[in-house]
């Protein structure tokens, strides 16, 4: 245990100390976010802060391979970086075009999808995915491989985007994945999970220096879609695919909150939300500062942990 927390340990001192360097160059190269029109005006004012600071995170995977090179460790570092290869792609036409738009969402989701196909047959090809899900209580609901791969091929790529529209103020994203990383830690017996968790715990917390309000760079997708496609790979790899609606609320809130926004609107002209994701609707409507957002959408992520966790070990733990 006391190897583990020190190699999450080193990962944060790594992280804290590299990212200043990083986002001294991002600045000098004007990678920086552009602001969409729509925004609100607080919004505006971070025009030019550096974007894809979510690279330092390769520090992680450096670091996890480098204590523990096994093949489950090389595959969850592999996922991670396939997911972050769409991220910076993504965020490096928005920082040297200053096009908020990015590319196409299509070209995002054909590339998500064909690396999720890659990554849900590695699993079954050479770490004995089955395809039965978990219920309570040691029964398991028997699914059809081709079923199977189908519902998580799009729950991988749901739960990605939808982790991926959390990061939308400063430090949300990682005050909200933390509790997540820490459940699979806390759970898992396999030692790769929780070294890799414990891992981006503490290069998150070495970016959250950074990147809590008024944030000196953000991590951009390079960052977020690579912590929604590892944490998805991870609940398919711990069987825990029953607990997702309440481990993953917080994501599930923000996506459900664009979708209900877009389908409200197009039947009455109206909007459901000030704005969409939910959490400018908190800033907009109610007046909660970014901090307040974060701290109260983080409280309810350890929440959500708390809550998976004892159904897990008084339900679902063999």
């Amino acid at each position: 245990m006391f190897g583990v927390l020190g190699i999450s340990g080193l990962s944060f001192l790594l992280v804290a100390a590299f990212t200043p360097l990083l986002i001294w160059g991002l600045r000098s190269l004007k990678l920086t976010q552009p602001i969409r029109s729509e925004l609100p005006p607080d919004h505006q004012a971070k025009r030019g802060t550096p974007l894809m600071a979510g690279l330092i995170l390769l520090i992680g995977v450096v670091t996890s391979l480098r204590f523990h090179l096994a093949p489950l460790m090389v595959f969850l570092c592999a996922a991670f970086l396939l997911f972050s290869s769409i991220g910076f792609m993504d965020d490096f036409k928005k920082a040297s075009q200053q096009d908020p738009a990015g590319i196409s969402g299509r070209t995002k989701l054909l590339f998500q999808f064909a690396m999720t196909g890659i990554l849900l047959f590695a699993l079954f090809r050479s770490f004995h995915l089955t395809s039965d899900i978990a219920l309570f209580h040691g029964f398991q609901l028997h699914l059809p491989v081709a079923v199977y791969i189908l519902i998580m091929l799009l729950f991988v790529v749901g739960s990605a985007n939808a982790i991926n529209f959390t990061d939308g103020l400063d430090g949300l994203l990682i005050n909200v994945a933390m509790p997540t990383y820490f459940f699979f830690f806390l759970i898992s017996d396999k030692p790769e999970v929780q070294t890799f968790s414990l891992v981006m715990i503490g290069c998150l917390l070495g970016l959250f220096l950074y990147n809590i309000y008024p944030a000196r760079a953000f991590m951009g997708d390079t960052g977020s879609l690579a912590i929604g496609g590892s944490l998805s790979i991870l609940a398919v790899i711990e069987k825990v695919e029953i607990l997702i609606p309440i481990l993953f609320s917080v994501y599930l809130a923000e996506q459900c909150s664009v979708i209900l926004q877009v389908w409200y609107y197009k039947r009455t002209k109206l909007r459901l939300f000030r704005m969409a994701p939910i959490h400018y609707h908190f800033s907009l409507k109610h007046g909660w500062s970014e901090n307040k957002i974060v701290m109260v959408f983080g409280f309810v992520s350890w929440a959500s942990v708390l809550v998976c966790w004892l159904i897990w070990k008084f339900a679902l733990a063999r």
